[in-house]
């Protein structure tokens, strides 16, 4: 039996700074039938994000009080006092434009989204090349302190012992290899 493509899920996920992000993008560019799923956090909105296209910013209460109304698809607590979560209604607003909803998540919600939605999903793991070149992408990045980073680079170690517990694994150490790798499987996952 064809799935419906407005059924599809594909969930990228990876330790931060492996270039996910950055993958997820070019994917959109490159396949029409995709659509964003833009996550909620609690976190202050950075300088260069824009609300409702990277994330919607929400207060802490406001995340607990969504939690606590049965609101999110997955959420976690990432770092203490900084939620993440996929609202339900965002993934009904993709699904209602007939599109395949495309997730950029961390790992532990990319394996949820997995468990929630099954053979509709397909999950992809971005994995880095080490955790030094992780640490690098990250300060380089600059949006982040020296601490937050080293929490990044710890909760990376203990996220790629899950990588074998996603469909695919894209390795990440030539950029313009990964895009090809994901535009490969995704295209596959389209046409299936």
């Amino acid at each position: 039996m064809q799935m419906k493509s407005s059924n599809k899920v594909i969930i990228f996920s990876a330790p931060s700074g492996s270039g996910k992000t950055t993958i997820v993008k070019h994917l959109l560019t490159k396949f029409p039938q995709l659509k964003f799923s833009v996550s909620s956090t609690s976190r202050k909105k950075r300088d260069d994000e824009i609300e409702s296209k990277d994330y919607y910013f929400i207060t802490l209460d406001e995340f607990k009080r969504r939690i606590d109304n049965g609101e999110f698809i997955e959420y976690e607590e990432v770092y203490e006092g900084r939620l993440y979560g996929t609202l339900k209604s965002e993934a009904e607003r993709i699904w209602n434009e007939g599109k395949i909803i495309v997730f950029d998540v961390d790992v532990k919600g990319g394996l949820r989204l997995k468990e929630t939605y099954k053979e509709q999903a397909l999950s992809v793991f971005i994995m880095p090349t080490s955790l030094e070149i992780l640490r690098s992408r990250l300060i380089t990045r600059a949006t982040e302190s020296v601490e937050d980073i080293e929490k990044r680079v710890s909760r990376a170690d203990e996220e790629l012992s899950y990588s074998n517990r996603f469909d695919k694994i894209i390795l990440n150490d030539n950029l313009h290899e990964a895009l090809q790798d994901a535009e490969i499987i995704v295209q596959e996952w389209i046409d299936c």
